[in-house]
């Protein structure tokens, strides 16, 4: 039996995550669920607790994690987001955030040109160094004198261990991302690790763009990608123009994963959204598709490919919510994905 640890979080985050654990159920897999519905912003207003060690310690012995959304307009410090999310990441040392963008439905697409719409692609982005690693501070803070510093870190490690990652995973090609023409030190690091794996892997097509230049070519040339791979804030940016791409954040999907140990974090992009909360609006598909991506790495393959060939049926159908051009509900979207399973 596959155990999956649940948490809603915030805002549009259990409407979203309720609609793909009935579709998980609909499929008949022996999968057990385990629900942390506590851990929210609400808690954390009242207790100032965002995860408890022992939220941790049962996260990290299921291993398996089908998340919500984190956020919320009442918490005015990032604390609280750190706190859950980034904490996870870096606790379970979930290194690899993985990003996959394929056009579901050709009229989603924001392309006007058609030959150039069809992107299938993976943004491999190093989840746990960079700038989002908290190194930095501030001097004087709130006086015209403020100085304030936040650093990127690289280590060998995280860069050597995502880039020999998107090779392994590589169907074509990988693309290595950097701006090592600005950014010297990272840079230099980043380049010679993805030389010597370019060397290791002869089989697979390499390149490398700088990353101004790498969101010019996904425009132009978005079909020519197959894996990208860069660092934590290039990542964070290009995931989601290749997410946009592929039909807007709503059907987007992501892993955040520890390939050796097999941990794995699995939860939509769009965010909690406070403004659609309660609203019946919010798309099911991103945290549909985020479900698909736990059951493939679980080995649930044929699994997988029937919820995301339910939710391309769905779309074909316009049987989806407003964002996507349909008129459906997110319980009713969520509904029609289940019978689309059969």
């Amino acid at each position: 039996m596959q155990k999956i640890i649940v948490v809603p979080g915030d805002g549009i985050g259990p409407e979203v995550t309720e609609e793909a654990v009935t579709t998980l159920q609909a499929l008949g897999a022996d999968l057990e669920f385990t629900f942390l519905d506590q851990i929210n912003a609400d808690r954390y207003l009242r207790d100032g607790v965002a995860l408890t060690d022992s939220e941790l310690e049962l996260i990290r012995t299921g291993g398996t994690v089908l998340f919500g959304a984190v956020g919320d307009p009442r918490v005015t410090t990032p604390d609280y987001a750190r706190g859950v999310l980034l904490r996870l990441r870096t606790e379970l040392d979930l290194f690899v955030n993985y990003r996959p963008a394929v056009l579901l439905d050709e009229r989603l697409s924001p392309l006007r040109d058609e030959s150039r719409r069809g992107i299938d692609c993976v943004v491999v982005r190093e989840n746990t160094e960079g700038l989002y690693s908290g190194v930095g501070g501030s001097l004087r803070a709130g006086t015209p004198d403020e100085i304030a510093v936040d650093q990127e870190m690289s280590t060998y490690l995280g860069v050597s261990r995502v880039i020999e990652y998107a090779y392994g995973i590589a169907r074509r090609s990988v693309c290595m991302v950097d701006k090592s023409n600005a950014v010297r030190f990272g840079g230099q690091l980043w380049q010679r690790v993805w030389r010597a794996a370019r060397e290791r892997h002869t089989e697979v097509a390499s390149s490398h763009l700088y990353v101004d230049a790498a969101a010019m070519k996904l425009i132009t040339d978005a079909p020519s990608f197959d894996v990208i791979v860069t660092n934590n804030s290039y990542g964070d940016i290009l995931s989601d123009l290749t997410a946009e791409l592929a039909g807007g954040l709503g059907t987007a999907a992501s892993a955040n994963i520890n390939p050796q140990t097999g941990a794995g974090l699995y939860e939509p992009v769009h965010g909690s959204a406070p403004d659609i909360v309660g609203k019946g609006l919010a798309n099911p598909a991103g945290a549909v598709l985020s479900a698909a991506l736990l059951l493939r790495d679980r080995g649930l393959k044929s699994e997988a490919e029937a919820l995301e060939q339910a939710v391309r049926h769905t779309l074909a159908q316009r049987r989806c919510t407003p964002d996507l051009g349909g008129t459906l509900s997110t319980r009713q979207a969520g509904e029609a994905i289940r019978a689309a399973l059969s």
